[in-house]
Protein backbone atom coordinates (compact mmCIF):
# COMPACT_ATOMS: atom_id res chain seq x y z
CA UNK A 1 0.00 0.00 0.00
CA UNK A 2 1.06 3.33 -0.82
CA UNK A 3 1.89 5.77 2.15
CA UNK A 4 2.03 9.40 2.67
CA UNK A 5 5.15 10.36 5.04
CA UNK A 6 4.41 12.97 7.43
CA UNK A 7 7.00 14.79 9.91
CA UNK A 8 5.62 14.97 13.77
CA UNK A 9 7.10 17.96 14.89
CA UNK A 10 6.38 20.67 17.62
CA UNK A 11 5.47 23.44 14.88
CA UNK A 12 2.00 25.16 14.25
CA UNK A 13 2.37 23.71 10.43
CA UNK A 14 2.54 20.14 11.63
CA UNK A 15 -0.90 20.46 11.82
CA UNK A 16 -1.57 21.12 8.06
CA UNK A 17 0.65 18.42 6.65
CA UNK A 18 -0.94 15.95 9.15
CA UNK A 19 -4.45 16.93 7.69
CA UNK A 20 -3.18 16.83 4.17
CA UNK A 21 -1.71 13.52 4.48
CA UNK A 22 -4.53 12.04 6.19
CA UNK A 23 -7.26 13.38 3.84
CA UNK A 24 -5.71 12.43 0.51
CA UNK A 25 -4.89 9.16 2.52
CA UNK A 26 -8.44 8.76 3.24
CA UNK A 27 -9.51 9.69 -0.43
CA UNK A 28 -7.13 7.62 -2.47
CA UNK A 29 -6.67 4.48 -0.29
CA UNK A 30 -3.01 4.66 1.12
CA UNK A 31 -1.53 4.95 4.41
CA UNK A 32 0.17 7.45 6.48
CA UNK A 33 3.22 7.19 8.31
CA UNK A 34 4.60 9.91 11.05
CA UNK A 35 8.19 9.99 11.64
CA UNK A 36 9.47 11.71 14.46
CA UNK A 37 13.01 12.69 14.69
CA UNK A 38 14.72 13.10 17.99
CA UNK A 39 17.48 14.96 17.56
CA UNK A 40 21.07 13.83 19.13
CA UNK A 41 21.82 16.99 21.06
CA UNK A 42 19.16 16.45 23.43
CA UNK A 43 21.36 13.42 24.52
CA UNK A 44 24.53 15.37 24.79
CA UNK A 45 24.71 14.67 28.69
CA UNK A 46 26.02 11.52 31.22
CA UNK A 47 24.66 8.34 30.05
CA UNK A 48 21.93 8.00 32.35
CA UNK A 49 20.42 11.75 31.97
CA UNK A 50 20.66 11.06 28.38
CA UNK A 51 18.54 7.77 28.46
CA UNK A 52 16.00 9.45 30.61
CA UNK A 53 15.60 12.25 28.83
CA UNK A 54 15.59 9.87 25.45
CA UNK A 55 12.80 7.97 27.41
CA UNK A 56 10.71 11.27 27.92
CA UNK A 57 11.00 12.46 24.17
CA UNK A 58 9.68 8.94 23.49
CA UNK A 59 6.76 9.39 25.86
CA UNK A 60 5.72 13.31 24.47
CA UNK A 61 6.04 12.00 20.94
CA UNK A 62 3.74 8.82 21.76
CA UNK A 63 1.42 11.68 23.43
CA UNK A 64 1.46 13.80 20.32
CA UNK A 65 1.22 11.36 18.05
CA UNK A 66 -2.14 10.19 19.64
CA UNK A 67 -4.04 13.28 19.17
CA UNK A 68 -3.13 13.16 15.50
CA UNK A 69 -3.78 9.44 15.26
CA UNK A 70 -7.06 9.79 16.92
CA UNK A 71 -8.12 12.68 14.35
CA UNK A 72 -7.27 10.24 11.44
CA UNK A 73 -8.81 7.52 12.92
CA UNK A 74 -12.32 8.94 13.78
CA UNK A 75 -12.34 11.45 10.71
CA UNK A 76 -10.58 10.18 8.12
CA UNK A 77 -10.79 6.81 8.79
CA UNK A 78 -7.45 6.22 8.34
CA UNK A 79 -5.11 4.32 10.73
CA UNK A 80 -1.60 6.16 10.96
CA UNK A 81 1.75 3.92 12.10
CA UNK A 82 4.12 5.68 13.87
CA UNK A 83 8.15 5.71 13.21
CA UNK A 84 10.72 7.02 15.63
CA UNK A 85 14.08 8.14 14.62
CA UNK A 86 16.73 9.40 16.25
CA UNK A 87 19.78 11.67 14.53
CA UNK A 88 19.50 14.48 12.51
CA UNK A 89 16.27 15.33 10.71
CA UNK A 90 17.05 15.65 7.11
CA UNK A 91 19.31 12.81 7.22
CA UNK A 92 16.76 10.66 9.07
CA UNK A 93 13.63 11.63 6.75
CA UNK A 94 15.88 10.73 3.51
CA UNK A 95 16.46 7.56 5.33
CA UNK A 96 13.22 6.54 6.12
CA UNK A 97 12.28 7.27 2.65
CA UNK A 98 14.93 4.46 1.40
CA UNK A 99 14.17 2.17 4.26
CA UNK A 100 9.97 2.02 3.50
CA UNK A 101 9.22 1.21 -0.13
CA UNK A 102 5.71 1.41 0.27
CA UNK A 103 6.28 5.44 1.15
CA UNK A 104 4.77 6.99 -1.82
CA UNK A 105 5.12 11.09 -0.70
CA UNK A 106 6.71 13.55 1.64
CA UNK A 107 4.72 15.87 2.86
CA UNK A 108 6.05 18.94 4.71
CA UNK A 109 4.41 22.42 6.38
CA UNK A 110 5.40 25.54 5.44
CA UNK A 111 6.08 27.86 7.83
CA UNK A 112 4.30 31.36 7.34
CA UNK A 113 6.49 33.63 9.75
CA UNK A 114 9.10 35.91 8.31
CA UNK A 115 11.85 33.65 8.71
CA UNK A 116 10.93 31.33 5.65
CA UNK A 117 9.35 28.63 4.74
CA UNK A 118 11.47 26.10 7.90
CA UNK A 119 14.07 24.14 8.19
CA UNK A 120 12.92 21.30 7.41
CA UNK A 121 11.35 22.61 3.89
CA UNK A 122 14.13 24.50 3.55
CA UNK A 123 16.90 21.95 3.32
CA UNK A 124 14.72 18.87 2.00
CA UNK A 125 13.66 21.21 -1.29
CA UNK A 126 17.20 21.88 -1.97
CA UNK A 127 17.94 17.88 -2.01
CA UNK A 128 14.48 17.40 -3.99
CA UNK A 129 16.16 16.48 -7.02
CA UNK A 130 17.83 13.67 -5.40
CA UNK A 131 14.35 12.03 -3.45
CA UNK A 132 12.85 9.10 -5.06
CA UNK A 133 9.35 10.38 -4.51
CA UNK A 134 7.78 13.38 -4.38
CA UNK A 135 7.95 16.19 -1.80
CA UNK A 136 4.29 18.09 -0.89
CA UNK A 137 4.69 21.06 0.65
CA UNK A 138 1.43 22.34 2.36
CA UNK A 139 1.21 25.88 3.38
CA UNK A 140 0.78 26.73 6.79
CA UNK A 141 -2.11 29.18 7.20
CA UNK A 142 -4.24 27.24 4.60
CA UNK A 143 -7.63 26.75 6.20
CA UNK A 144 -9.19 23.44 6.93
CA UNK A 145 -11.90 24.24 4.24
CA UNK A 146 -9.26 24.78 1.98
CA UNK A 147 -7.23 21.84 2.63
CA UNK A 148 -10.77 19.50 2.59
CA UNK A 149 -11.12 21.32 -1.05
CA UNK A 150 -7.55 20.61 -2.47
CA UNK A 151 -7.58 17.38 -1.11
Amino acid sequence: MRKFLVVLDDSKECLNAMRFAAMRAAHTGAGVEVLAVIPPEEFNHWIGVGDIMREEARERIHAHFEVFAKWMRDKQGVDPELVIREGEPVTEIMAQVQDDPEIGVLVLGAGTDKKGPGPLVTQLSKNSGTLTIPLTIVPGDLSKERLEAIT
